[in-house]
């Protein structure tokens, strides 16, 4: 299959080597001539515009760090709703607004092509293995249709909804976990300065109602103070705005998301803006002097 795919960064760069893997002939579009180049040398096609990877593209995937950049990639003047010939998919692999995607997909619609919404969750590992879950929007039949590329890339793909769905459950899950994980450096510091062994903390909560994949997850990489900037407090910011802005358009009370999301911008403005989301630790360490990174770096 001939297929387009505009940003191949740390989350498109993975996918996309998947497809290519599975022998699809990719057209790959980015601002960053490094990540145009480790594309090419996977064998996929550099192109020098949207419009170029997307001609006689049967797919054209998107992953994007901002909406802004999705709807001017997709409906701007020379966007790829522009290109693409009738019958043919938009994937938006980026984590966007729920509004805007319907929106898209109205406008796909009139000319004859379809727009799903897939953003996806499992970070850089999960590109990278081919692990990730990919949450999407849209009409049964695009689905189906781009469900064996899906397959390539993600364990699980599921179609949660018509257009913005995708994106609806993607702001739900990101804002749990965000709040899971500033309760989880706080629980950990805790308990740790009080005396307790912290792989004895994390195993007994491990088997105890506070348990989650945040907790497991958070509490190894901080312990092992293995936190290089997988997900960026900046990216967090931006997806639990996402949240709370559709609460608000809802009218339904997110309190605990409302005081993550200023706690994180809290962070982002204060140093940690690249910095990973759990590296923001450092400064609870700070004010309660007492540092948990790396005190037990063998925790499995």
């Amino acid at each position: 299959m001939r297929i387009g795919f505009i940003g191949v960064g740390n989350m498109g760069g993975p996918i996309a080597a998947h497809l290519i893997s599975a022998g699809h002939d990719l057209l790959v579009f980015d601002l960053n001539d490094e990540a145009l180049d480790q594309a090419a040398e996977l064998g996929a096609t550099a192109v020098s515009s949207v419009a170029e990877a997307a001609v006689d593209a049967e797919v054209v995937f998107l992953s994007l760090p901002m909406p802004r950049d999705v709807e001017e990639v997709v409906s701007g003047e020379g966007g790829l709703f522009d290109v693409m010939d009738a019958g043919r998919i938009v994937i938006d692999l980026s984590t966007s607004s729920p509004t805007l995607s319907r929106s898209l997909a109205l406008e796909a619609q009139e000319r004859g092509l379809d727009f799903l919404d897939a953003p996806v969750s499992g970070g850089i590992y999960g590109a990278r293995k081919g692990t990730l879950a990919v949450m999407v929007g849209g009409s049964v039949e695009a689905f189906e249709r781009s469900q064996p590329l899906f397959d390539l890339f993600a364990a699980k793909a599921i179609r949660c909804g018509d257009a913005g769905a995708g994106n609806v459950v993607k702001a739900v899950n990101n804002m749990l976990a965000f709040v899971g994980m500033m309760g989880t450096t706080e629980a950990l510091l805790l308990g740790s300065k009080a005396g307790v062994d912290p792989k004895v903390l994390r195993e007994v909560v491990e088997a105890s109602s506070g348990a989650s994949f945040v907790w497991s997850s958070a509490t190894r990489a901080i312990l092992r103070d293995r936190l290089a900037p997988s997900f960026t407090n900046a990216l967090a910011c931006k997806d639990i705005g996402l949240a709370v802005d559709l609460a608000d358009e809802l009218e339904v009370p997110v309190p605990m998301g409302r005081q993550t999301q200023q706690l994180l911008e809290n962070y982002r403005d204060n140093g940690f803006a690249d910095e990973d989301i759990l590296a923001t630790v450092r400064a609870l360490e700070e004010q309660a002097s007492f540092v948990v990174r790396g005190i037990a770096p063998d925790v499995q």
